[in-house]
C-alpha cells in the first residue's frame, strides 16, 4: 500500500473523521494515510520516495515504508504498544465508543479502532 499515491488533502483529526474510520466511512489509504502522516512519513512525489527523517527510529527501522495497519497485524500490534497505559481508554473516553458487537469482530474493523485510538493518542499528546 505505501507505494500508491498518497492523498494530498487528509481530512483533519476531528472526531468526525475518527468516527468515520471506525464506521468503514473513510477509505483505507487515506485513514492508514493519517496515522502515517503523524508518525511522521512524508511522500516526496519528485523522487517517488518516502521521507523518514520525522519518523521515530523504531518506526522507521521497522517499516522504512509505511505499513498497512489495516492489512498488517504486526504493524497494528505495534501502534497499540506505543500508546501509553493512561490513554488506552480513549475511545470509550473521548468518543463514548462502546466497542463492536461479536458479529463485528473482524480483523479489519479492530485495526481501524486501534487506528483511531493511536490518533486519538496522538492528539491529545500534541
Amino acid at each position: 500500500m505505501s507505494n500508491l499515491s498518497p492523498v494530498t488533502d487528509l481530512p483533519p483529526l476531528t472526531n468526525d473523521t475518527l468516527w468515520a474510520i471506525l464506521n468503514d466511512e473513510l477509505d483505507d489509504q487515506t485513514t492508514n494515510q493519517l496515522v502515517w502522516h503523524c508518525l511522521g512519513y512524508r511522500y516526496h512525489a519528485d523522487t517517488q520516495q518516502w521521507e523518514t527523517n520525522a519518523v521515530e527510529h523504531d518506526w522507521r527501522e521497522a517499516y522504512p515504508e509505511p505499513p498497512d495497519f489495516i492489512a498488517s497485524r504486526p504493524a497494528t500490534v505495534k501502534l497499540t504498544r506505543s500508546i501509553p497505559k493512561e490513554n488506552k481508554q480513549l475511545l470509550k473516553e473521548e468518543l463514548g465508543f462502546e466497542g463492536y458487537t461479536v458479529n463485528e469482530l473482524v480483523p479489519r474493523k479492530t485495526r481501524r479502532a486501534t487506528m483511531v485510538n493511536w490518533l486519538l493518542n496522538y492528539r491529545k499528546m500534541h
